[in-house]
């Protein structure tokens, strides 16, 4: 029992930090092709040996995957960090816990099918239905600082690279079952070498295919002038009156080589706030941003702020709005809050976008029938009440459509091609990462970006409050960058597309046979005698 234990907790350690590198060491993501395999040996052993309790085992090794690469959401929120990591290890957990139930119901090959596709599809329903939703940890993420064995992301998106990981892994586990369990001796010669060069092909072939993939489309090209203020972001919500804010950034500015050429001038998410969304032009940044564009009139520029829309009615009109009160007429007057983007030019017009995927606990109240009430009945504010934009849009920039995720939307591959079939020729990203600190968590939702790249087959401007801001081309690569937790300003150019990819055109294939593949074989297990 004791040498057992420490098998078990030498493969979980070995889990926990294989699958951990992709997420903190750039250039480590084929690490995740053979990361699964300490898990799958350690339960066919607890299988086998008929380990009682063996949920507390890879719950464990869940736990430490996720803690080692997202512990940094602590500088944040401590205890948003014990939850995230806690409750998505849980439902990874329970993905695990249902493969073995089915591996009690049916034999063969079939089970580790059903695991690849209910995790898949889980992965995909967190990237398109759910509510609370955590997506950082999807396999496919495993090769954003490796975008050069994904390029084919173009086509099958990260959920391909999520395919790719537990085809690699199951194909290498099923050779070292054949090879200890004595089978393969009893194999003829084809029959041996078609079980060799299968997990050969299975590793390096989409390794070959994206090498072999080349983005040649020409577009027009756009300067854009990209200001990192760096505002500590206690200083920025608690100290810095937005003046001050507005009149750092605009000196900031001031260092750009400017000229005649069309411009988009990146500010970063929550730039501004208390935007009222009915008085923009009224407002103090706009006023400001104004008489800098009258200097420079071929700019325009995009800008996050915290808005509020005002309505009247006897009705909320959703869920989460603020009632500020009734009014004399016996209509209430209720407060939609929103984080945006705005885009203005010299012609003083604006247009807006109101953040879609928004963050839990911070920014969103999930399920608000159930938490808005129970918030009342406790008398508190459990969460923020912000409400996101149903349909996805783009901004008008020079008259080019763009479209500009805002922060964690950044996260999510199938809703930013939403921006691209809306006609966006190009992609922004605004964010504010300063929360997280000197940590892995910057740097890893820079790398998200790289692969948004891909998948889209845009370029991506990409502007933080402070690191790291950045242009990065259709290839995903990271054409000029800023540096961490220092003011700055990046000129470059990108190029403005039109063309669509296959993942464009036709979203995440990859994700609807998952779920297919998971009801299928789900179902045969449940009407399925138990063996």
């Amino acid at each position: 029992m004791k040498n057992r234990t420490v098998i078990f907790l030498g493969l979980t350690l070995a889990f926990g930090l294989t699958m951990s590198l992709p997420w903190l060491v750039p250039h480590c993501g084929w690490t995740a092709l053979w990361g699964l395999l300490p898990l799958l040996v350690m339960e066919r052993l607890a299988t086998a040996y008929k380990v009682k309790y063996f949920w507390w085992w890879h719950y464990a090794a869940f736990v430490l995957w996720n803690a080692a690469t997202t512990w940094w959401v602590w500088n944040a929120t401590a205890g948003g960090a014990v939850f995230a990591i806690l409750a998505n290890a849980l439902q990874m957990s329970v993905v695990f816990g249902s493969f073995r139930w089915v591996k009690r119901r049916i034999t063969g090959v079939l089970p580790y099918i059903y695991l690849a596709a209910a995790w898949i599809a889980w992965e995909r329903f967190y990237l398109t239905g759910a509510q609370i939703s955590w997506p950082w940890l999807v396999l496919g993420n495993a090769f954003a600082e490796t975008t050069s064995l994904v390029q084919w992301y173009s086509v099958l998106g990260t959920l391909g690279g999520s395919l790719w990981i537990w085809l690699s892994n199951l194909s290498l586990f099923g050779l070292m079952v054949a090879l200890s369990d004595g089978r393969m001796a009893h194999w003829n010669g084809k029959a041996r070498i078609a079980a060799l060069a299968a997990p050969v092909l299975i590793l390096f072939g989409p390794m070959a295919w994206s090498a072999c993939l080349r983005f040649e489309e020409e577009g027009t090209p756009l300067k854009v002038v990209i200001g990192q203020p760096n505002y500590d972001p206690y200083e920025k919500f608690e100290s810095l009156s937005q003046a001050q804010q507005d009149a750092r950034y605009l000196a900031l500015l001031e260092k750009a080589q400017w000229s005649s050429d069309p411009t988009l001038v990146l500010a970063p998410e929550t730039f501004t706030a208390h935007v009222y969304t009915n008085a923009i032009p009224e407002h103090e940044t706009s006023v400001r941003l104004q008489h800098f564009l009258q200097k420079h009139p071929s700019a325009s520029i995009l800008y996050g702020a915290s808005t509020y829309e005002p309505r009247l009615g006897h009705q909320a009109p959703d869920p989460c709005a603020y009632d500020m009160g009734r009014q004399p007429d016996g209509r209430h007057r209720w407060i939609l809050a929103h984080n945006s983007a705005i885009v203005t030019d010299t012609s003083g017009r604006y247009a807006l976008y109101h953040k879609s995927k928004l963050v839990v606990g911070t920014e969103l109240t999930p399920y608000p029938k159930v938490f808005i009430p129970l918030e009342n009945w406790l008398g508190g504010s459990l969460m923020a009440k912000d409400v996101g934009q149903k349909e996805i849009s783009c901004l008008p920039v020079h008259g080019v459509p763009v479209g500009t995720a805002v922060c964690y939307e950044s996260v999510y591959g199938e809703f930013c091609t939403g921006y691209v079939r809306k006609g966006a020729q190009l992609l922004a990203v605004i964010t504010n990462d300063a929360w997280w600190g000197n940590t892995p968590g910057y740097r890893q939702h820079l790398s998200y970006s790289r692969l948004r790249a891909i998948e889209t087959r845009r370029w991506v401007a990409r502007c933080g409050n402070t690191g790291v801001s950045a242009i990065i081309d259709p290839a995903g690569r990271i054409l000029d960058r800023t540096p961490w937790w220092k003011p700055a300003v990046l000129e470059g150019e990108v190029q403005l597309l039109h063309g669509q990819s296959f993942f464009v055109r036709y979203g995440d294939m990859v994700g609807r046979v998952a779920v297919f593949l998971f009801l299928l074989v789900g179902a045969a297990a449940i009407f399925r005698p138990k063996r």
